[in-house]
Parts: C-alpha cells; sequence; structure tokens
C-alpha cells in the first residue's frame, strides 16, 4: 500500500511543484444574501473552502510558478457584469452554468430558451485567457471565482454514457474508432468504420493507457488539470450532488437579479435515467477490481481535494 505521501510524489500533483501556495482564503462577501435561508449551504461551503485551501497548503511547495497562467486559466468563462469567473467541469452542471452567466451577461432573458448548440457552439462568452494579462491579473484578484464540482467516478460513467451510448459524429469517429482498434479483438468491418459501440471496459482500456492512441477529452479529465484548485484561489467550491441550492446560493452572493433561479432540467437525453451511485455501480461491474483500483488512482487527487469518499 502507498503511503499518501508517495502516492501525491507519484500524482499529477508533481507538476504542481514549484508553484506559489494560494495566497490566504479571502472571506466571502456576503452583504448581498437575503433571508437566513443559506444558512446551511453557507456552513457547508466554508468548511470546503477551508478543507481544499489546507489540503493545497499541505502538499504545495514555495517555488516559482512554472505553469503558463494563460494555460492555467483557458478552461476559465467571464461575466463582466456581476464579476464571475467560473471555471468548467464538464458533467457537473456546465451547460446549464453557461445559460446562466449568459443571461447575467444580458446576452438571453431566461436560460430556459437557450439550445444546447446554442450553449456550446455560439461562442456568446468569453474565456480568461482570451484577455491580456493586466485582464487576466485584475479579474483573478477581483472578481468571484467558482467551481463545480461532481464525484469523479459518477462524472466518468455519465461522459462514456453521453459520448458513447448515443449516437455522436465527433465522439464515434474520433475516439471510438481509435478505441475499437487498439482494445477490441476481431473487432468486425463495420464497428471499426463507424466507431460506434465502445464498451466500457474499453473506454477505461484508453483512459489508463499511457501510450492513449488519441489524446484526452475535457469531458474525463481531472479536475486538477482543468481548473488548477491549488494554483487559482476559487471564493466558491459548488458540488454536482448539492447543484440547485449551490448555485442559487452562489447566484444571491454576486447579486443576480433575483426572478433568475438556476435550471432544474437535465441538459440533453432527458428521457435517461441520471448517472446515479447506482448506475455507476452497474458500470464498474463490467471492470476487474485492478482496473476499478487504477481508475480511482487515476482520479485520487480530485477525491482528495473536493473531499469525496472512495467508492
Amino acid at each position: 500500500q502507498l503511503s499518501d505521501q508517495q502516492k501525491i510524489r507519484e500524482s499529477p500533483l508533481g507538476q504542481f511543484r514549484g508553484v506559489y501556495l494560494p495566497p490566504a482564503l479571502h472571506p466571502l462577501n456576503k452583504t448581498l444574501v437575503k433571508g437566513g435561508k443559506w444558512k446551511d449551504v453557507d456552513s457547508t461551503q466554508e468548511k470546503r473552502r477551508s478543507f481544499l485551501h489546507d489540503f493545497c497548503k499541505k502538499y504545495n511547495s514555495r517555488k516559482k510558478l512554472q505553469t503558463h497562467l494563460v494555460h492555467l486559466v483557458s478552461r476559465i468563462y467571464v461575466e463582466d457584469r456581476h464579476k464571475v469567473l467560473y471555471c468548467e467541469v464538464p458533467k457537473a452542471g456546465c451547460s446549464n452554468w453557461k445559460r446562466v452567466l449568459m443571461v447575467l451577461n444580458g446576452l438571453a432573458t431566461s436560460a430556459h430558451n437557450i439550445s444546447h448548440d446554442d450553449v456550446h457552439y455560439g461562442k456568446h462568452l468569453r474565456k480568461l485567457d482570451s484577455y491580456d494579462l493586466k485582464g487576466i491579473y485584475t479579474r483573478l484578484n477581483t472578481y468571484t471565482k467558482t467551481i463545480f464540482v461532481r464525484d469523479p467516478m459518477e462524472r466518468l460513467v455519465s461522459a462514456f454514457r453521453d459520448k458513447f451510448e448515443h449516437p455522436n459524429s465527433y465522439y464515434h469517429p474520433v475516439f471510438g474508432k481509435a478505441i475499437i482498434k487498439k482494445y477490441r479483438h476481431n473487432a468486425n468491418e463495420e464497428a471499426l468504420k463507424t466507431g460506434s459501440g465502445v464498451k466500457f471496459k474499453e473506454f477505461i482500456q484508453y483512459l489508463l493507457d499511457s501510450h492513449r492512441p488519441v489524446g484526452m477529452d475535457i469531458h474525463w479529465e481531472q479536475v486538477s488539470k482543468l481548473c488548477y484548485p491549488c494554483l487559482i484561489n476559487y471564493d466558491f467550491i459548488g458540488k454536482f450532488e448539492t447543484l440547485e441550492e449551490d448555485a442559487n446560493y452562489f447566484l444571491q452572493l454576486v447579486g443576480a437579479p433575483a426572478e433568475l433561479k438556476f435550471p432544474k432540467f437535465k441538459d440533453r437525453h432527458s428521457s435517461d435515467e441520471r448517472t446515479s451511485p447506482e448506475v455507476v455501480r452497474q458500470y464498474l461491474k463490467e471492470l476487474s477490481k485492478e482496473e476499478r483500483q487504477l481508475t480511482y488512482d487515476f482520479y485520487y487527487l480530485d477525491y482528495l481535494m473536493f473531499n469525496y469518499t472512495s467508492p
């Protein structure tokens, strides 16, 4: 059994060596919060913030920043009116968050009539890496920074179901074909040609392969590599498991219009059962014990940072 220290040393946190510690944890500005009903949500929020801060302090070191700033902020969306920075974690409510940002920004009157394609391909929202260095620094230091995360295994299974169990004109030909070709013995011509029908076990083989036939993808990349939570000091940590109350509390904090509530609807494949712990269990049964352990190890940092219990 590897010790915690050893695991961290051999984990992706290696890339954080040579990094300044996040600045001291700033208190959240709660002056715009109305009513006393947010007490529990607020208390949970403070626990999450200090947990992540302590984690980063414990495992970081005080050397110079080596990762380029522009790369660090490439997944962060900007909403200038309410001074919000949102780091996108796919499969953790990101489509609805982008809808909300569009409403906050005055680009739409309601989150409910913005289509999926408009959200993801409409290029309505600016990302932080599109500003000059002064613009990036100013926003990092003065805006309210938020990240919404999800249990890593749940997020992984949700991504697999979304991208491989439904027709998809990008993931099947790009990822599916390469995965079937490398990991399916005696694959038939049809499967090799279309890339459809990837099995969960094959997908996991690809994920754990250090010589992947195709690169990583943001839908299953670790949050530690998407949002760099030990380098960027997030003010607010929401969780998919408590998405609605966290999101609506956050909207209060930033002074959003009173009528704006976080949308409840499922963005795509709305007739499918949501990816729940029970659904995840069914998928994990298809893996060997070793594959399950290695998949957990792959997301080990995300489990630690956000205090998720190991499955």
